[in-house]
């Protein structure tokens, strides 16, 4: 019996998976979604089927992690609630279920492994998802820079396999990286496009490289803005500046990576280092403000001070 368990922000205890496929949902939406991970990643992917009408079910490692996923995710539902008067928040707590065990990802239609970008974490998480879940769900991972080939090489189904690269902050964010794998086949691309859309998200499909095409671009960038802090060219505020200005980019990059995290910058940096070469190294600088602790808008200091927006 799974250890999953409701932990509702109202008094309303969910219906079984089995009953909730029968659930009227937008067209689009997947009824039943498993999300692996409720860091700020996962519950916001959480947040996001909730809003399209999905049941969701987060697992994490712990009943005390799983606790505060399911209080970071009704937070989120609660400001939606606030933006958005007609939501009713009790239905959508009641979509929501938390716990640690994947026995109870047994009837849902799409799982999404959302756990730190390491390959091995994820090669393990996907194959504890993948033994849990039922013949006919699709399995993605949320990796923003490893290669889906390379994960899809032990899976069970990897037609069924693919890259759903959201971007943090996920509820602000309109884009989601579809990234189809060599053994992925139509059918599974043409769904997650469609789930996609079904959150309000624009989805971009991209074969399999190293970064895709987001994390290879703006990753790019965002060493190239650390190097230059680095070497004296000109302040944080002003080298965003000059992009937030004279690009038109809404945030400069040394904010975003701030936002992104310098940590996960940094895993995605030496990925693409020892895939695609040196232009990747991340600077010293990087590694250096890591090491102290300094990952930017989640520890409260990065390229900019975050206490008051945390």
């Amino acid at each position: 019996m799974s250890d999953t368990h409701p932990r509702s922000l109202s008094d309303t205890h969910p219906r079984s998976l089995s009953e909730r496929s029968e659930t009227k949902r937008p067209d689009g939406a997947p009824a039943n979604v498993g999300v692996l991970g409720g860091g700020r990643m996962g519950a916001g992917i959480a947040h996001a089927f909730l809003l399209a009408g999905s049941h969701v079910c987060v697992v994490e490692r712990d009943a005390a992690s799983a606790d505060a996923a399911h209080a970071r995710i009704g937070d989120s539902i609660r400001r939606s609630v606030e933006r958005d008067p007609s939501l009713d928040e009790t239905e959508l707590a009641g979509r929501l279920t938390t716990g640690k065990d994947l026995a109870s990802f047994a009837a849902v239609d799409l799982a999404i492994e959302a756990v730190p970008e390491d390959r091995a974490l994820k090669d393990d998480a996907l194959a504890r998802v993948e033994a849990a879940l039922p013949e006919h769900a699709t399995l993605a991972s949320n990796t923003s820079s490893i290669s889906i080939d390379d994960l899809a090489a032990g899976r069970l189904r990897p037609e069924r396999f693919l890259g759903l690269h959201f971007f943090n902050p996920v509820p602000a964010s309109s884009l989601v990286e579809i990234v189809r794998g060599t053994a992925t086949d139509a059918a599974t691309v043409e769904s997650a496009s469609a789930w996609v859309a079904a959150l309000g998200k624009t989805p971009i499909v991209v074969s399999d490289s190293p970064g895709f095409a987001s994390s290879r671009l703006g990753v790019m960038l965002g060493l190239e803005a650390i190097r230059m802090l680095e070497e004296g060219v000109a302040s944080a505020a002003d080298i965003d500046a000059a992009m937030t200005l004279g690009y038109r980019h809404p945030m400069g990059p040394l904010r975003t990576t701030d936002v992104v995290g310098l940590d996960v910058r940094l895993g995605i940096a030496e990925e693409l280092e020892r895939t695609l070469g040196a232009r990747f190294a991340p600077p010293d600088l990087l590694r250096r403000m890591v090491a102290e602790g300094k990952l930017g808008r989640k520890s409260g200091e990065g390229f900019y001070a975050w206490n008051e927006e945390r």
